[in-house]
């Protein structure tokens, strides 16, 4: 593995690279050189790369290049990277360069080694946006004809490992009226359908899901956006409130909208229900080797969505250095202890796996 000092100092320049969701050109360049002048050849599919090692099955592992943009709040240059007592300050910093570092220079711990299998690494752009590098790898792999055996998707998780994540689906909530003029509404008994999009809202409080998943917990309902009238002195003919509704495998997609409808007045229609939970049995072997790799990790369900999300079929894990509660937010930073113990975790992780697939050949 590289020296500590060198890992640091290639966590600060991909940090001080500006890769904000579309912008992630530069970035890709720059590691695309890297790996280049250590002897590997990154294929280039938009501005996500894809490098591989060894032969056979394919473990993935997979990470992101973009970065949200700098939310309001920041007290420094988002791209100007500093190193203050052990913390790392930048845009990215901790979701995901920290990641990405981590998994770029355990791969290339491997370079000259005799793995079982094939390892791959995947840098990829879009993922605070809609996923399009991962799922644009995942693509190409399947052309190949060399899907993944088993993946792990980098995301600042303190190192801890997510078997499970939950998916996503956005709905809307529309009610309707009689729009008029509101001196008039009570005398003509005008239909609000500001008021009867408030009696949904609290109506949904009471939707029954069914008990909660082991690892993920109950499945969530939160309306995040409410949109009603046209002028200050017109009763709202329409009201429309955008539901987030986090699920798990607990109950499939018709259900759960089957549900919301019974509890309302309203007329409900799915925007969004690509994102599906994922869940990876405890009894893989990746799972092992993730635990054999660090045995204090402590095995959760995560809430929040990544590329984790287009890794149908295949086993698959959540797992890096950094905190999610200091993503997105301003004057972000990472450890860089957590830059370093990531490197050493993705090492020991590839390490262990290959361990136990050769036990398994024995």
């Amino acid at each position: 593995m590289l020296p500590e000092r060198e890992i640091l100092a290639l966590h600060r320049a991909i940090t001080a690279i500006r890769s904000v969701s579309g912008e992630e050109a530069g970035l890709a360049d720059f590691l695309a050189d890297l790996l280049g002048r250590n002897g590997i050849a990154a294929a280039r599919i938009g501005n996500s790369l894809l490098a591989t090692l060894g032969r056979g099955p394919l473990l993935l592992l997979d990470t992101h290049l973009d970065t949200v943009p700098p939310a309001p709040g920041w007290t420094r240059e988002p791209w100007d990277v500093q190193s203050v007592d052990g913390r790392v300050y930048g845009l990215g910093a901790n979701d995901a360069k920290a990641a990405v570092t981590a998994m770029t220079v355990a791969f290339l711990a491997f370079r000259e080694a005799d793995l079982p299998f094939t390892l791959a690494l995947a840098l990829v752009e879009g993922e605070e946006t809609r996923g399009t590098g991962t799922e644009a790898v995942l693509a190409e792999l399947a052309r190949r004809g060399t899907p993944p055996h088993a993946a792990m998707v980098g995301e600042p998780t303190g190192l801890d490992v997510a078997v499970a994540q939950k998916g996503l689906m956005v709905l809307e909530l529309i009610t309707h009226g009689d729009a008029c003029h509101a001196a008039h509404a009570t005398a003509l008994g005008a239909k609000n359908a500001a008021r009867r999009l408030a009696h949904d809202l609290v109506a949904l409080e009471r939707v029954d899901f069914g008990p909660p998943h082991p690892r993920l917990g109950s499945i969530t309902l939160e309306p995040t956006q409410l949109r009603a009238g046209t002028a200050r002195n017109v009763v709202p003919g329409e009201a429309v409130a955008l539901l987030d509704v986090r699920t798990t495998p607990a109950l499939g997609r018709r259900e759960v909208v089957e549900r919301i409808e019974r509890a309302v007045m309203g007329e409900v229609r799915v925007l969004s229900d690509r994102l599906l939970p994922r869940e990876t049995a405890e009894s893989e072997p990746l799972v092992a080797a993730a635990l054999r790799a660090r045995p204090e990790a402590r095995l959760f369900g995560s809430a929040t969505l990544s590329d984790l999300v287009f890794m149908a079929g295949i086993p698959a894990l959540k797992c890096g250095p950094g905190q999610t509660e200091r993503s997105h937010t301003p004057d972000e930073f990472v450890l860089e202890s957590e830059i370093l113990e990531g490197a050493r975790f993705y090492t020991r992780f590839v390490r262990a796996y290959a361990e136990m697939r050769e036990e398994e050949a024995a």
